[in-house]
């Protein structure tokens, strides 16, 4: 049987997720939502835990960058509930065959993923964003609109890379960083 997914977050994250959701190809099983009502909002997280079982829906996580523990709390609470969030990935993003994917990963339209190259759980990659070879993204980071990661780059968990940002090549970005858009963010950590 085919799983719903639930998009815990309703706001405009929200929205963006759920056409990401049908875009992969899932069906949209409703907003979770622990403050707001409204439209497809189909209760808390608590209400939730109780009428929809893990065996029927997964989720997926619409908090932003700007809460990025919360974002990290939540994601544990639902696996702890027994509930999995799949990667999402745009029908028109191009991933490699070599590239892998964490849980809870979102991989928009015309994100480019080259040749081995990672995205960690709960990452966060949006249209046109290039993370090309061997660069890993690590979790619960996102990589905003048109960003380049350049050959061997490294980015830590909990990062925010601004859209049109560049990360030069053999490059780490330390864990809970935070990279203005348009700004080329240079760190050599090994030979070319």
């Amino acid at each position: 049987m085919k799983k719903k997914i639930l998009i815990y977050g309703s706001t405009e994250f929200g929205a963006v997720v759920r056409e990401l959701v049908r875009h992969s190809g899932a069906d949209f099983g409703g907003f979770v939502d622990d403050w707001h009502t409204g439209v497809d909002i189909i209760g808390t997280l608590a209400d939730v835990i109780q009428k929809c079982r893990p065996e029927e829906y997964d989720f997926a996580l619409a908090i932003g960058y700007k809460h990025l523990e919360a974002r990290q709390r939540k994601y544990h609470e639902l696996l702890a509930h027994g509930y999995s969030l799949p990667p999402l990935i745009h029908p028109q993003a191009y991933v490699s065959d070599s590239t892998t994917i964490g849980g809870g990963a979102m991989i928009m339209a015309r994100a480019v993923l080259d040749i081995r190259a990672h995205v960690g759980d709960l990452a966060v990659v949006w249209p046109g964003a290039v993370i090309n070879h061997d660069s890993v993204v690590d979790g619960n980071t996102f990589i905003s609109p048109n960003a380049t990661l350049c050959g061997h780059s490294r980015i830590g968990v909990d990062t925010f890379i601004g859209a049109g940002a560049v990360v030069v090549d053999h490059t780490t970005v330390p864990s809970g960083s935070f990279i203005k858009a348009g700004s080329v963010f240079v760190r050599k950590t090994t030979s070319s």
